[in-house]
């Protein structure tokens, strides 16, 4: 089974920054090389839409389902490798779209966060009943905080619906998180690319239902932090982004998990602070806890030059699998 625990980035991307970001832009496999995904779109609870990608297979076959993190989709570059992989491993694969991300407004007054354990919920179970084999989930960085949410609630009741879950580079801890993000160098790399498109989004979803948020503050926003407090806390009934950060954070619960969970986090991650990460103790007994030292924000970028990003998919699914071989 492939293990991230001894990952050493290759010597041409030192540093947690460069581990982040040169794989989000120039590792294999491109956009170009994404295997085709059928979409279909899904009626939510409240009436709205989300639009789910699949890739079929055998119906014995395990059906793996992948979260994306913040602002991501299934055409993000860890998404194309999950996809990749679960077709060489003759897996099923579906990667649900967070509310606004498959590319095309959705219809409510809402959006998506970190802590949006009933979507996720939603989607597992009715992939679930789809299934005629043990479903596994994957997420990745806010899908990973979402999916462990998720699992925390469920309890026991999980295990009636996925098999196993994993979480790569989830923000464990969002008060950290938002802290780290929005400090320094990474408020005017990270920060600012991830506004980019949240505050139009945002102005977007204002003009479907005006009046649902405080508009001049979402356009005043320069910190993750300000745009949470005025745009996604009031949208998802929190009382705020302090109230939002801190029922959304997967760490405090993590004993809760009562099925076999994987969660790898860069030590050098310049999103998640390691001295934030939990210990053996605070995971409890069904939490598997992978903290290298390198590999960046869901990077873990391998030779040959310009780098893959297939490394992490490979060892997350293997330890997937793993669950199931045993």
């Amino acid at each position: 089974m492939t293990d991230l625990r001894s990952y050493r980035a290759p010597w041409w991307l030192p540093g947690g920054h460069l581990q982040t970001i040169w794989p989000t832009l120039f590792a294999q496999p491109r956009p170009s090389q994404a295997i085709t995904l059928v979409r279909e779109r899904w009626r939510a609870p409240d009436g709205d839409f989300v639009d789910v990608d699949h890739l079929s297979g055998a119906k014995d076959a395990p059906w793996l389902v992948v979260f994306h993190g913040l602002e991501g989709s299934s055409s993000s570059r860890y998404a194309i490798a999950f996809a990749q992989g679960a077709l060489a491993r003759g897996w099923r694969l579906s990667i649900p779209h967070f509310r606004g991300c498959s590319g095309e407004l959705n219809l409510a007054p809402r959006s998506y966060h970190s802590g949006d354990f009933q979507e996720v919920g939603w989607l597992l179970a009715r992939i679930r009943d789809r299934a005629s084999a043990p479903v596994l989930a994957a997420g990745v960085s806010l899908g990973g905080n979402a999916l462990l949410r998720w699992a925390e609630e469920a309890g026991s009741g999980a295990a009636e619906i996925a098999r196993a879950v994993a979480a790569v580079s989830a923000p464990l801890d969002l008060v950290a998180a938002g802290a780290a993000i929005d400090s320094g160098i990474n408020r005017l790399i990270y920060t600012r690319h991830f506004l980019r498109t949240m505050i139009p989004n945002a102005l977007a979803k204002w003009q479907q239902h005006p009046g649902l948020f405080d508009r001049e503050r979402v356009q005043r926003a320069t910190t993750l932090r300000e745009f949470d407090d005025a745009f996604t806390a009031p949208l998802h009934g929190f009382a705020g982004v302090d109230d939002y950060w801190t029922r959304a954070s997967a760490k405090p619960h993590l004993h809760k998990i009562k099925i076999p969970a994987l969660v790898v986090n860069a030590r050098n991650d310049p999103f998640v602070p390691a001295a934030s990460l939990p210990t053996p103790d605070e995971a409890g007994a069904m939490v598997t806890l992978w903290q290298p030292e390198q590999g960046g924000h869901v990077g873990f970028a391998t030779n040959p030059w310009p780098g893959r990003v297939t490394a992490m998919p490979e060892a997350v699914s293997d330890w997937l699998g793993s669950i199931l071989d045993g």
